[in-house]
């Protein structure tokens, strides 16, 4: 829970992250600090203890507030900053948590088990009264971050088309109005919240759908567009209010950028390699992952590299002209490329997916569903395909088996059943593709039903 996180908790870890930066010499004493937040009633006294520990040792603070996780990172990165960003992105109210980066973008995997041993082992300082001297940045960094996208589109590139920003209590919500409006949209703000409403761009809830259908009927609008709690998740639906499955959001970036390498996890669509010309890459699910296979691609010589998440987190590694690579998730590229590419095949949203068909694909997840337990199923189901063949033959025989990340199972008659606990959540997380949009609705209700008898 988000208390947890006050105090103690926070001022250890962010003690650890400061030496870590200090002691590889990613900084140097009065080095500087990116801190932003989300909405949550926690986050000001998490940030709170964030600044106190980072002037503690020795860094300076510049306080951008709530804005969206990108656009900190991109507005650190062009500084040559660290950044931290309080947010527990797309889990509910009552949880919270921090998002690092280094001055080159976010920790990966190492750094994690670096920062974990350092605050293990350190006695933090108590938070003294009254708040840590920092420089607000809130202006200069939502000014910078628009900017990028200023030139993306032609003059006026959206004119003609009217979109709805379901707000709720995403930090993206102004920012989306202002992009839109600066690309030529007439944009109609929804539903916006003075509560923090979780909104999970991968697995929509039935209230958020009902939401989008209304408001799409009433409103007469070509799209609508959301996104997480801090900006980095995209979620577009159609002028029906259909939601777009984030990897057909995220390869739609791709095609819109002409990648010539694309890295996205196991879980997206199974018909990217055969949609795309560009080289595909499979990771296990988490943007560090994503990050590392892109840097590898780089390495190995490939060029025009981007990376996204089926939740349709957007990553560039790569320039494209203008628009400088910005290697963490971001909501606002694949947006505006879903809607120009829309608007440039003079086609509704919803002929999107047919121009672009890929596998009939589902997402969905069970809350509250006990770690221990997630931990017990899966060991289980991993001794042997034996083992997960008994588990799943309800639903149909197992041909083949996927393990790059959780259980990735195809059937006999091609669907999949992908099983995968969540990384940050007490969650359990189903993925589904079938031949049909019936079957994959039939195949993820049985799969669900199957996990829940498991509780």
């Amino acid at each position: 829970m988000a208390e947890e996180l006050i105090g103690e908790t926070t001022r250890r870890h962010v003690s650890a992250f400061a030496r870590h930066l200090l002691a590889t010499g990613r900084l140097d004493l009065g080095g500087t600090v990116f801190v932003g937040q989300d909405f949550r009633n926690s986050s000001p006294d998490i940030v709170h203890d964030v600044m106190a520990s980072l002037g503690a040792q020795g860094l300076i603070v510049k306080i951008a507030g709530a804005v969206p996780t990108p656009a900190l990172a991109f507005a650190a990165m062009a500084e040559g900053a660290a950044a931290i960003m309080v947010t527990g992105s797309h889990i509910p109210g009552d949880r919270n948590g921090i998002k690092f980066y280094r001055p080159d973008g976010e920790i990966d995997k190492a750094d994690e088990l670096a920062i974990a041993r350092l605050a293990a082992m350190i006695v933090p300082q108590a938070v003294t009264s009254g708040a840590t001297p920092a420089q607000d940045v809130f202006a200069k960094t939502v000014a910078e971050f628009l900017k990028r996208y200023a030139k993306l589109l032609p003059a006026q590139g959206l004119a003609g088309m009217k979109i709805g920003v379901y707000q709720h209590s995403t930090v993206a919500r102004d920012l989306l109005v202002t992009m839109l409006k600066a690309h030529g949209a007439e944009v109609v703000a929804l539903g916006r919240s003075e509560h923090f409403i979780p909104v999970d761009t991968e697995a929509v809830s039935e209230t958020t759908r009902t939401l989008l259908k209304g408001w799409a009927k009433s409103e007469n609008l070509d799209a609508i567009v959301s996104a997480d709690g801090d900006g980095d998740r995209p979620l577009v639906a159609d002028e029906m209010g259909e939601v777009l499955r984030g990897d057909l959001v995220g390869f739609l970036g791709a095609h819109f950028l002409k990648a010539k390498t694309i890295v996205t996890p196991v879980t997206s669509n199974s018909a990217i390699e055969t949609l795309s010309k560009a080289t595909v890459e499979r990771t296990r699910v988490g943007s560090p992952f994503v990050i590392a296979a892109m840097e590898k691609a780089s390495d190995d010589g490939s060029k025009a590299i981007v990376g996204f998440e089926a939740n349709g987190g957007f990553l560039t590694w790569s320039d494209f002209g203008r628009l400088k690579a910005l290697p963490t998730r971001d909501c606002f590229l694949p947006i505006l490329a879903v809607l120009y590419t829309a608007k440039t095949l003079g086609q509704p949203l919803s002929d999107l997916q047919r121009a672009f068909p890929m596998a009939a694909a589902l997402s969905d997840r069970i809350e509250n569903f006990p770690t221990e337990k997630s931990k017990a199923l899966m060991a289980r189901l991993s001794k042997s395909q034996g083992h997960l063949a008994e588990f799943l033959s309800p639903l149909g025989k197992l041909k083949s088996l996927n393990a790059t990340d959780g259980l990735r199972a195809t059937l006999d008659d091609g669907s999949i059943i992908h099983l995968r606990p969540s990384g940050n959540a007490p969650e359990f997380r189903c993925y589904v593709e079938a031949a049909t949009d019936e079957k994959a609705a039939s195949l993820m209700e049985q799969s669900l039903q199957l996990l829940k008898s498991q509780i």
